[in-house]
């Protein structure tokens, strides 16, 4: 199994922090899978111009490509003035709309306030959604007190980040075996 973790975000370091914590968990929980973290803040995107994905060079191409290949994602974010970052938003514009069409995609936030906390339920899910991505429920909100000196503090959110990992997991397994079986009955 392939999983990407997207910190979606070219600026700040607690949505990265929150995916090394989730790269970690994925290695606990099953030594096997392939996960890699995608930072936006550590590489040179463009601005999506409509091509095909394919088309993409350099840092932008590579992105594409992992994300299209993955088994399932994790996509972080930060809050900032309630909604999403472009850098995220310019992801998603460079992916065709069925990107996520059989990919299982767990979704994270980080943010300085609870007053943010429905901005996945009313951005990203749509997104993810409108791209044909089976979601993991519940997403996990990290707050910023929820964070000292680049590590998680909150045990809450410790359990809740576990439980996302182990619910992408049996999710995409779970998928898997369903389209499996769909394709066994057709006898070619």
């Amino acid at each position: 199994m392939r999983v990407v973790l997207i910190s979606g975000s070219n600026v700040g370091t607690k949505t990265k922090t929150v995916a090394e914590y989730l790269k970690q968990a994925f290695a606990v929980y099953d030594s096997d899978i392939d996960v890699e973290i995608i930072d936006l803040a550590e590489v040179d995107m463009v601005f999506s111009d409509g091509r095909n994905y394919t088309e993409y060079t350099g840092d932008t191409g590579e992105i594409a490509q992992k994300i299209m290949q993955a088994d399932a994602l994790v996509i972080g974010t930060p809050i900032f003035q309630a909604s999403i970052p472009a850098a995220l938003k310019n992801v998603f514009d460079i992916l065709p709309t069925n990107a996520f069409r059989d990919k299982v995609v767990g979704m994270f936030a980080t943010a300085g306030s609870s007053k943010h906390y429905l901005v996945l339920a009313q951005q990203l899910q749509p997104i993810v959604t409108y791209m044909k991505g089976q979601v993991v429920q519940p997403y996990v909100f990290v707050e910023s007190a929820d964070l000292l000196r680049g590590e998680i503090v909150n045990h809450d959110v410790l359990q809740r980040l576990d439980r996302l990992v182990e619910d992408t997991v049996v999710l995409t397994q779970t998928y898997q075996k369903i389209r499996d079986e769909k394709d066994a009955a057709y006898g070619f």
